[in-house]
C-alpha cells in the first residue's frame, strides 16, 4: 500500500464546516454591532480584521506544526511572549481601567491573546510525554507554574477575564490528562486559597464591588448597572427578539460595550430565544468538529493542542455568557468570533488555522508516513 504524502493531504486538511461555523458566528456579530449608518466604523474595522484572521487561517493552515513538538521550541515561545506581559506592566495603555493594550495610534494590540496559544503549545508538550504520570502530582505542580506565571502577570495589568480564561486552559489540559479525584480537590483548594490572595491583595476596589453586586445585588444604577442592563436586555428579546437594528438597550446606549463584553446580550435582545439556541449550535458544531480534530490527532501534541483550543473557546463561551445572563460576575471578556475586537479574532483564526495544518498529517490521513516522521525526531 502506498502511503499517502503531506502534500496529497493538504488540500483536504481544511474543515470547512468548523471553518463555516466561525464565520457564520463572525458575521451574526458584525450584525449585531452594526449600527446601520454609512459609516459604521465598528462594522468595517471588524471586517476587515475577519479579513485578516482569514489570511492567518489559510497560512497557517499550510504550516507543517509538527516543530513546535520540540522542548526547546515551545520553552522559547513561552518565554518570548511573557516579554509583552512585563512590558505592559510598565508601558501598557490603559483602556477602561486595564493594561493590556499596546496602543500603536491606529490600532490596539492585545498580546494576551497570543499567550494563550503559547500556553496551549507549552502545556500539550509538557502533558503529551507525562500524561501518562499525572498520577505523580509534581508535573500539576510544574504544569500549573507555567500557567501560574501568566495568570499573575495578566491578573496585575489587571484583566481578571483573561486571569480567568488562563486558568480554565490549564485546568481543562489536566483533566484531559487524566487528573485523579485527589488531586483534583487539592486543585479547588489551591484555586480558593488564590482568590482569597486575590481579594486581599489583588483586586482593586471595583472588582470587589462586580462580586459583591453579583452576590448581593443592589446598586443597579453603580457597579451593578452592567449586569442589570444586560440582563434586561437578554430578558426582552423573549422569543424572536425585537428584530434585527431595533434593540433598544444596545442601539440607545443603555447597554455599555454591547459590541465587545456584552455582545451576546445585545444579540439575545435582536434575535431572542431562537437566535441565541442559533448560535450556541454554532458553537457546538465548532466544538464538535475540533473533538473530531483532536481524536485523529497524529501524536499526544496534536490531540492535546486542539484539546487546549476546545478548552480556550468553551470557556470564553461560557464566561461571557454568563456574564451576560447575569449568572456569573462581570470581569470584562470576548466571546469567539462574534465580539468586536483584532487581536482576539486574529487569535482565534490563527487558532484554528493550526488546528487544520496539524489535520494535514493526523493519524487516519496517512499512518505509514507519520511512522516515519516519529523516528526522524519530531517528538523530541
Amino acid at each position: 500500500m502506498t502511503p499517502i504524502s503531506l502534500t496529497a493531504t493538504k488540500k483536504s486538511s481544511v474543515d470547512w464546516l468548523m471553518l463555516g461555523s466561525a464565520l457564520v458566528l463572525a458575521a451574526l456579530g458584525l450584525i449585531t454591532m452594526s449600527s446601520f449608518q454609512s459609516q459604521d466604523p465598528f462594522l468595517l474595522r471588524q471586517l476587515a480584521w475577519i479579513v485578516v484572521g482569514l489570511v492567518a487561517f489559510f497560512v497557517a493552515a499550510q504550516v507543517d506544526w509538527r516543530f513546535l513538538r520540540r522542548s526547546g521550541v515551545a520553552a522559547g515561545l513561552y518565554a518570548l511572549l511573557l516579554l509583552p506581559l512585563l512590558f505592559l506592566i510598565i508601558a501598557g495603555t490603559a483602556i477602561l481601567g486595564a493594561k493590556s493594550w499596546f496602543d500603536f495610534g491606529i490600532a490596539a494590540f492585545q498580546p494576551t491573546e497570543f499567550v494563550k496559544l503559547a500556553l496551549i503549545i507549552v502545556l500539550a508538550k509538557y502533558f503529551s510525554r507525562r500524561h501518562i504520570e499525572i498520577a505523580n502530582f509534581r508535573h500539576i505542580f510544574v504544569s500549573g507554574a507555567y500557567a501560574a506565571v501568566m495568570f499573575l502577570l495578566v491578573a496585575l495589568q489587571p484583566d481578571f477575564g483573561s486571569a480567568i480564561i488562563i486558568f480554565c486552559i490549564w485546568l481543562g489540559l489536566v483533566l484531559c490528562s487524566g487528573l485523579s479525584r485527589m488531586h483534583l480537590l487539592a486543585i479547588l483548594t489551591l484555586g480558593v486559597v488564590a482568590f482569597a490572595g486575590l481579594w486581599l491583595f489583588g483586586f482593586r476596589d471595583y472588582q470587589k464591588q462586580r462580586i459583591m453586586t453579583f452576590i448581593a445585588p443592589s446598586d443597579i444604577h453603580g457597579a451593578g448597572y452592567n449586569a442589570y442592563q444586560s440582563t434586561v436586555a437578554v430578558g426582552s428579546g423573549e422569543l424572536l427578539g425585537k428584530g434585527i437594528g431595533y434593540g433598544t438597550q444596545s442601539k440607545l446606549r443603555f447597554l455599555p460595550e454591547y459590541q465587545t463584553d456584552f455582545i451576546f446580550a445585545a444579540y439575545a435582545e435582536e434575535w431572542g430565544f431562537v437566535g441565541v439556541v442559533i448560535g450556541l449550535a454554532l458553537y457546538g458544531v465548532l466544538f464538535w468538529r475540533l473533538l473530531r480534530a483532536a481524536a485523529r490527532g497524529a501524536s499526544n501534541f496534536e490531540t492535546l493542542f486542539i484539546l487546549g483550543v476546545l478548552c480556550y473557546f468553551a470557556a470564553h463561551v461560557v464566561l461571557h455568557a454568563g456574564i451576560n445572563l447575569g449568572v456569573l460576575p462581570v470581569t470584562g471578556t470576548t466571546i469567539p468570533f462574534m465580539s468586536y475586537g483584532g487581536s482576539h479574532l486574529l487569535a482565534e483564526f490563527l487558532a484554528l488555522g493550526m488546528v487544520a495544518g496539524m489535520s494535514a498529517y493526523s493519524r487516519v490521513a496517512h499512518p505509514q508516513a507519520l511512522q516515519r516522521d516519529w523516528a526522524g525526531g519530531y517528538d523530541r
